[in-house]
C-alpha cells in the first residue's frame, strides 16, 4: 500500500515538473488578466468614492473572487487547447497547497464583515493581511512552478510584512486609500508580471 502511495505521489511529482514550461507560458495571460481586473477595479472603487470600510471589504472579496474564476477559466482553457485534462492529479496538488492560505485571507474578511469594522486602522491591516497570506499562497502553488513565481510570492509577504508594521507605527492614511493601495500593491504587480512573462515567453519560443 505504502509503495502504491509514494509511485503514486512520485509520478505526480515527474508530471509536473515536465509541464513547468506549460505552466510557465500559461500564467502570462493569468497574471495579466488578474492585473488589469485589479487596477480597474481600483479605479472603479476610487470613482464610486467608495469609503465605508464593510463596503471596502466586500468590494475587494468581489474583486478576489471574480480574479479566482477568471484564473480557472484561463487555465481551463490552456488545458482544453494543449488537450490536456484540466482537474488532474498535478492541478489538484497545486490548488490543495493555496487553499490553506487563500481561506484564511477569505476568512479574515468575514470576520470583518461580521464583526464590524472597528476604526480605520482595520481595514487597512486587511491589505497587508491579505497580502501576505497570497503571498503564502502564491509560495506554496509555485513549488513546482518557475522560481520567479515563488520569488513573487516572497515579494508579497515582505511588502505585507512592512506595511503592516507601517500602519501600526505611523497609523492608517484616510480610509479612501485602501482602494489605491490593493490597485497599486495588488494589481500593478500582477500586470507587471504578466507583461514580463508574455515577452520572456516570445523570447524563448524565437530562440
Amino acid at each position: 500500500m505504502e509503495t502504491d502511495w509514494a509511485a503514486k505521489n512520485l509520478q505526480v511529482i515527474r508530471t509536473l515538473m515536465e509541464r513547468g514550461a506549460v505552466y510557465r507560458r500559461a500564467l502570462a495571460p493569468v497574471m495579466g488578466a488578474i492585473g488589469l481586473t485589479g487596477v480597474v477595479a481600483a479605479g472603479v472603487a476610487g470613482m464610486l468614492d467608495l469609503r465605508a470600510p464593510r463596503s471596502l471589504a466586500a468590494f475587494w472579496m468581489g474583486v478576489a473572487s471574480l480574479c479566482l474564476a477568471e484564473a480557472f477559466w484561463l487555465i481551463r482553457c490552456q488545458a482544453l487547447k494543449d488537450s490536456e485534462l484540466f482537474w488532474s492529479p498535478p492541478t489538484r496538488r497545486v490548488v490543495q497547497a493555496a487553499s490553506p492560505a487563500f481561506f484564511a485571507g477569505f476568512a479574515a474578511g468575514l470576520i470583518f464583515l461580521v464583526i464590524g469594522p472597528g476604526g480605520p486602522l482595520a481595514i487597512w491591516l486587511l491589505v497587508p493581511g491579505w497580502m501576505a497570506l497570497y503571498g503564502c499562497a502564491l509560495h506554496a502553488a509555485g513549488f513546482f512552478m518557475p522560481r520567479g513565481f515563488k520569488l513573487f510570492g516572497w515579494a508579497f509577504i515582505g511588502v505585507g510584512c512592512l506595511l503592516g508594521a507601517a500602519l501600526c507605527l505611523i497609523g492608517p492614511p484616510p480610509v479612501i486609500g485602501v482602494n489605491w493601495a490593493m490597485g497599486a500593491l495588488f494589481g500593478a504587480p500582477h500586470l507587471a508580471y504578466g507583461v514580463y512573462l508574455y515577452f520572456t515567453e516570445k523570447d524563448r519560443n524565437a530562440t
